[in-house]
């Protein structure tokens, strides 16, 4: 069973950074994609971007390309969402999740509070 546990959350200025990881275990993840996706106060979870297992290709959602960077350490089985250029509009509860290449995404963290001040 696919476990994820995401960690680095916290408050932090506009134009701040933050570094979030989610380690993840139960399984060899070679033929999957991890993602990130974020939950603001009354609106609609919205996908962030994600990282290929195998390969290293990343995607980013418009709204944080270039200001997000997803990598991964394989030997660690861990997945980073490095955020730098914080903006306000970027507070919300940060997920991690993972879906086998080409299907949804079934397998979810408990989250993590991020909170850019103005």
């Amino acid at each position: 069973q696919v476990q994820l546990v995401e960690s680095g959350g916290g408050l932090v200025q506009a134009g701040g950074s933050l570094r979030l990881s989610c380690a993840a275990s139960g399984r060899s993840f070679s033929s999957y994609i991890l993602g990130w996706f974020r939950q603001a106060p009354g609106k609609e979870r919205e996908f962030v971007g994600a990282i290929r297992w195998s390969g290293g290709n990343t995607y980013y959602a418009d709204s944080v390309k270039g200001r997000f960077t997803i990598s991964r350490d394989n030997a660690k089985n861990t997945v980073y969402l490095q955020m730098d250029s914080l903006k306000p509009e970027d507070t919300a509860v940060y997920y991690c999740a993972a879906a086998v290449a080409g299907y949804e995404y079934d397998a979810w963290g408990q989250g993590t509070q991020v909170t850019v001040s103005s």
